[in-house]
């Protein structure tokens, strides 16, 4: 019997699961049968996004098990709109194409996967001739009015989302209709997101860790970059539990109430990761590392979109992030050349980062 709570209640009073199958960088191919595992285990959260490419993968695994060993209504299913589709007549399409490939004919919880718009010509993330991203200036509040339909029209219970700082949350509650049920944000030891998830609670808004065992395969992974898999106060952790140092990074944010959504294909690691409720020993702050990353955070903000006036943030902390809920900063705007890159720059003492919020 489990000794710690395994859900979390949305403001819609939908319950959601603390651990679920990330499927980000899963090899469709494989991930069929991941889903398959995950759900004969226990699994009822699936997180899955257009933007991974295996939707129509992870809709054949659901279908063999959905109806056979487990009810829809069981299942808490969260799929996210791409940046490519923000226009306010690409939401639905994109939308449905979701259910089509994941064979549903509902969504638990559909999230904006980033709050900035990229124009929709083909690739994912389609580029100038000089490299720099093609971004569009649709406003979220524009894409999050179409999504707030789908919860109209009962094709999608509830939506929230990803990626976004505190400001640009506070800037849907303040002029949307419907409030985000949950905010999807990178969360793990080294960047515990500790002031952002203590302003998504105050507002009723839950939290769920995406890289939460760091995501050391992203392709922007670079020699010397920290691994939390090997950080010495987790592993001492997990030894002394006689557990992995997985179940004790997933169980640092279940702790705390935030779902975790760890990617694997590797069927004895789906396993070993949702058993972690048993861990009640195990305190969150042991963990709360937050120590000052040696290189780029893991989804780092590489540019300001080309577009014509922003309001920009810039502040300065120790830990590289997009979320920027009680830091420090400076704002101004200013018109954004056409060719203008801006990267966060670190110093010895500081990280600088520049973080964009569009003007309505």
């Amino acid at each position: 019997m489990n000794s710690a709570p395994t859900t979390t209640t949305l403001n819609t009073g939908d319950k959601m699961p603390l651990v679920g199958l990330g499927s980000w960088k899963s090899e469709p191919e494989r991930v069929g049968d991941a889903v398959k595992v995950a759900i004969d285990n226990g699994y009822r959260h699936i997180d899955c996004a257009a933007a991974y490419g295996n939707e129509a993968a992870i809709g054949a695994g659901l279908e063999e098990r959905i109806g056979a060993t487990v009810k829809r209504e069981e299942m808490f299913i969260c799929s996210k709109l791409w940046n490519t589709k923000h226009a306010a007549k690409d939401v639905r399409p994109a939308f449905e194409q979701s259910l089509k490939d994941l064979h549903l004919d509902y969504l638990d919880l559909y999230l904006m996967h980033w709050p900035y718009s990229f124009a929709d010509v083909g690739p994912i993330v389609p580029r100038y001739d000089d490299g720099t991203v093609m971004y569009t200036d649709v406003h979220y509040m524009e894409t999050w009015a179409e999504m707030e339909k789908l919860v109209d029209e009962g094709l999608c219970k509830a939506i929230g989302l990803s990626n976004f700082n505190s400001k640009q949350i506070s800037d849907i509650m303040r002029r949307g209709k419907i409030a985000p049920a949950n905010l999807q944000v990178e969360c793990h030891p080294y960047l515990n997101q500790k002031n952002l998830i203590q302003f998504c609670k105050e507002r009723k808004i839950a939290v769920t860790a995406h890289s939460c065992l760091g995501s050391r395969h992203r392709t922007w992974h670079r020699p010397g970059d920290p691994d939390m898999l090997s950080e010495e106060n987790v592993v001492q952790i997990a030894e002394k539990h006689g557990r992995t140092p997985a179940q004790v990074m997933i169980r640092f944010q279940t702790q705390r109430g935030v779902a975790a959504i760890p990617k694997s294909v590797t069927p004895s690691r789906i396993i070993e990761n949702i058993k972690v409720f048993d861990l009640t020993s195990i305190k969150a702050t042991s963990i709360f590392l937050n120590r000052t990353l040696k290189g780029e955070c893991m989804s780092p903000l590489k540019e300001i979109p080309r577009t014509t006036l922003w309001y920009v943030i810039i502040t300065w902390n120790s830990i590289p992030s997009t979320n920027l809920s009680d830091r420090k900063e400076t704002n101004l705007s200013f018109e954004v050349p056409h060719t203008s890159v801006l990267t966060p720059k670190p110093c010895q003492t500081a990280w600088f980062c520049v973080q964009p919020v569009h003007i309505a």
